[in-house]
Parts: structure tokens; C-alpha cells; sequence
């Protein structure tokens, strides 16, 4: 493995980091979050018409950029460090992979060109909370329990006498799901007792769609409520296999996408909560150097250095294991679970050498607090995290000794 960077990928980062030092800074974030898309559109635009920012992953025949997956995670290192709101995560690295895996192919010519220019939005809707599990990285998904087991509830799916597919049902917490232009929906079809989990096209101006964005802890991962009565949608893909009973390779197909783009997303994230992470502990130790107590820099004082000195290795361990999930997103898993403890860990502590003005609701400290919490509760915990990828790996499995025995 070759850590080191290309001079395309360090000039990417730097250009991208001179961007949003102009244009996000923490006032800018404020302002950005409360508009009615819940981003900055013109940033937005900028980032994907000079850098090619949501098309960093997508293949050139379909006007992306045509690099890897470890360019979009080193990109993200950078919009975590600015905590960017944008539909990044939602349409690069969540729809993006699903559409590139399973459309067909006049389905990948007409959306991958629009949703690498940035001009189509896209995000993935999973019913409940249950979308660290949808893409296998707290558990399996294979059973498919978290989309409601074809039961009443979640998102149900019919075919229409037309050929087409009608929707019915509702799912919360969709990433950027009151401001996308397509809607990525995982829902049932066949009843209970054929139940299987397909994904399905859903325009934005859909009849019988209904979204409302929710409040949210941290706003700069804005969610919504998207229900669906009787809504037209396209199935993604053939769908082979989706009508014969006992016949489930588009089931499956699905399910082995989720999972290989959980991966993917997990690097990502983890590259963002590192990002986030470096700057939580950069504006501490700025402000710690500054700040005097018993006439002398706070910073001066040794069990200040200590907690700092170990916030920076947890953060620069964290960020190794990104870049490693970078280049083998099998570890995805485990460097999501050290980078979002070392954020919330940073956070915390960036909120208490703040001292006093640390604990006020408005200073920024807590946007990095607000960020961990939130990633966690949405991809998380950290211990299932690091429990599903030991499981896994086989580490709990019996020996045959210890089984004999």
C-alpha cells in the first residue's frame, strides 16, 4: 500500500479547502442550515461545476470525474472539517453506488449524467431508523426485519396495471429527503409471505408524495419524513427475480449493494468525523493559547497539554484508519467507529476548555458536539459498530475445541 498522496489529490484538497475557508464559515453554516433546502445552492453549484465534487466517484462515461472512491473520501475529510451542509452524502456516496450497481443501463444514462453535475439531487430513503442496518454496518440486512419484514408498516410496493409500481407507506430520518429532486426507496413487495426488498425511482413532483423536514439535533445533516400514498415509482433495475415465489436473486442483488455501498459510506463518514475532529481540536488548542488564567495562557498548563496531547492522538489515529478504509473499504466499519469516538471525545472536550463561553448553546464548539451526536445516533453506535465487524471477522465464533467442549 502507497499512503502517500498524488499531487492531483493534494491540489483537490487544497482547492477545496480555500473554497469553503471563504465561503463556510460558522456563521455561513447557521445562516445555510435554515434556508428551505437546508445548503448553501450557489456553494453547492461552485463546488460541483469547479471541482466536480458529486461526481468524484462517477465513471466519465456518465460526465463524472472518473476517480475512486478514496477521492471522494479525502474530499469529505475537507467538508467535515467545515462541517459543509450539502447533499454530498446523500447523493455521492449513499445513491450514487445503488444506481451505479443496479440500473439498468438507460437508467444510469439518465441519471448518473445530472446527479454528477450536481444539478439532480438524490437521497436514500429506508424505513425507521434503521439505515445503519439497511447498509449492513450494525448488523446483517439480509433478513430484512429493518424494512418492516413485509409486515404493515414501512414502505409496501404493488405493481400497477400499467406495468409500473405504486408505493405505500412512510419513512423517517431521510438524509436531505425534503430537498432532493429523486428519491431512492427500499420497499416490500410480494405481500408477507413472498416479501422481498427491492428499490424503487421516485420523483420529486410525484403524485401522493408528501415530505417534511424534521427537527433535527445537529442541522447541518438535515432529515425529513417522506411518506407515500399511492405513489407512481420505476423499479431500479430488472428486478429479476421479484415475481416468482422462492426466486430471490434481485432480492439478494439488492441486499449485497446496501451492503457494498455501506462500506463505501462508512469510509466516507469516517473521513468527515475526522475532519470535524481536526478542527474541533485545532480551535481548541487556538483558543487555549490565547485564553490567560492566573496570568498565564491556560494552554501553559500541563494537564491541559496532556488532554490535548491525547486528543491528538486519538485524531490522528482515527484519521490512519480513514485513510486505510479509503483504500480497503472492508474496514469501513471499524474506522467509522474510531472516528466518530475520537469526535465525540474531541468535542466534549473542545466544549470544556472553552471554559464558561464553551458551555453557551450558541458558541460553535457545539456544532462539532451536535455533528458527533447525530452521526452516531444515525450510523452508529460506536459498540455495534465494532460488534458487527468482529462478528464479521469471525472473532466470536467457537473454536471446534471450545465447542467439543
Amino acid at each position: 500500500m502507497d499512503a502517500a498522496f498524488t499531487a492531483e489529490q493534494d491540489e483537490m484538497r487544497r482547492t477545496l479547502r480555500e473554497i469553503l475557508g471563504k465561503r463556510c464559515g460558522p456563521d455561513e453554516v447557521k445562516a445555510a442550515v435554515r434556508t428551505a433546502a437546508g445548503y448553501d445552492r450557489a456553494l453547492w453549484q461552485q463546488l460541483a461545476q469547479q471541482l466536480g465534487l458529486p461526481g468524484i466517484a462517477v465513471a466519465e462515461e456518465y460526465g463524472g470525474v472518473g476517480c475512486t472512491p478514496a477521492d471522494l473520501v479525502l474530499a469529505c475529510e475537507e467538508t467535515g472539517r467545515a462541517l459543509l451542509p450539502s447533499p454530498l452524502l446523500a447523493t455521492a456516496a449513499l445513491t450514487v453506488p445503488l444506481i451505479t450497481a443496479l440500473g439498468t443501463a438507460a437508467q444510469r444514462s439518465a441519471l448518473l449524467p445530472p446527479l454528477a453535475a450536481g444539478g439532480l439531487t438524490a437521497a436514500l430513503a429506508v424505513p425507521g431508523p434503521a439505515l445503519s442496518t439497511a447498509l449492513a454496518l450494525t448488523g446483517d440486512n439480509a433478513p430484512g426485519e429493518w424494512a418492516g419484514g413485509g409486515r404493515a408498516g414501512g414502505v409496501q410496493a404493488r405493481a400497477g396495471g400499467d406495468g409500473g409500481w405504486r408505493l405505500y407507506g412512510e419513512a423517517a430520518q431521510v438524509l436531505d429527503g425534503h430537498s432532493a429532486s429523486l428519491l431512492l426507496v427500499a420497499a416490500h413487495t410480494g405481500g408477507f409471505a413472498r416479501s422481498r426488498i427491492l428499490l424503487f425511482l421516485v420523483r420529486e413532483d410525484a403524485p401522493g408524495l408528501v415530505r417534511s423536514r424534521q427537527a433535527t439535533l445537529d442541522e447541518t445533516r438535515p432529515q425529513a419524513r417522506v411518506q407515500l400514498r399511492d405513489t407512481p415509482a420505476e423499479l431500479l433495475g430488472t428486478g429479476a427475480g421479484a415475481g416468482t415465489a422462492g426466486d430471490t436473486p434481485g432480492d439478494a442483488r439488492v441486499l449485497a449493494a446496501l451492503a457494498a455501498t455501506g462500506r463505501t459510506a462508512a469510509a466516507v463518514l469516517a473521513a468527515e468525523a475526522v475532519g470535524a475532529a481536526g478542527q474541533a481540536l485545532a480551535r481548541t488548542v487556538e483558543y487555549v493559547r490565547g485564553r490567560e488564567q492566573f496570568g498565564r495562557p491556560v494552554g501553559s498548563f500541563q494537564a491541559v497539554k496532556h488532554r490535548l496531547a491525547d486528543l491528538y492522538v486519538q485524531v490522528q489515529a482515527a484519521r490512519s484508519a480513514a485513510y486505510y478504509a479509503a483504500w480497503d473499504p472492508q474496514q469501513g466499519g471499524l474506522a467509522l467507529a474510531q472516528a466518530l469516538e475520537a469526535l465525540r471525545t474531541t468535542a466534549g472536550e473542545a466544549i470544556q476548555l472553552h471554559g464558561g463561553i464553551g458551555f453557551t448553546w450558541e458558541h460553535d464548539a457545539h456544532l462539532y458536539f451536535k455533528r458527533a451526536a447525530a452521526d452516531e445516533l444515525l450510523f452508529g453506535p460506536v459498540h455495534r459498530l465494532r460488534a458487527h465487524a468482529a462478528h464479521r471477522a469471525g472473532l466470536f465464533t467457537p473454536t471446534q475445541e471450545k465447542a467439543a467442549v
